[in-house]
């Protein structure tokens, strides 16, 4: 059975629940997940999983989260070549410059997105919800 990771940052708890609607739909389209923060993930790990969910919210002038975020990703770029990856996050203001910038990062590496990041506004609604359901279950198919 194939294994996929769910990988978030998030300070509000928006990027949270977003995330477990990512894991509700790997676990719907039948495969086995892990959810970590970036805090508790490492490239070391990125070889373990075949399918890998990133989320992030906006932060600063449009850039993942500094601290963890950032540096967990930076260290897993060079990892991801060939790996199917999925982007999700959300963000207080600007216009998802952040996300394109990281969906950019994440063709440059090698990684194959398997769809257009999810963004949210703000707390995720019903719908946002569902499409980041529907994340998890393309990235797993």
């Amino acid at each position: 059975m194939k294994k996929a990771a769910v990988i978030y940052w998030s300070g509000t708890g928006n990027t949270e629940a977003m995330a477990n609607a990512v894991a509700a739909g790997i676990n719907k389209a039948g495969s086995e997940v892990d959810m970590y923060t970036a805090g508790e993930f490492s490239d070391d790990k990125v070889a373990s999983y075949d399918e890998i969910a990133f989320g992030c919210p906006s932060m600063g002038v449009e850039q993942l989260e500094e601290t963890e975020m950032e540096p967990m990703f930076t260290a897993c770029e060079t990892k991801l070549a060939g790996k199917k990856v999925a982007l999700f996050g959300s963000y207080g203001w600007g216009d998802g410059e952040w996300m394109r910038n990281w969906e950019d990062r994440c063709a440059a590496a090698g990684a194959k997105l398997v769809c257009g990041g999810v963004i949210c506004g703000g707390e995720p609604d019903a719908d946002k919800l569902a499409e980041c359901e529907e994340l998890g279950v393309k990235l797993v198919k």
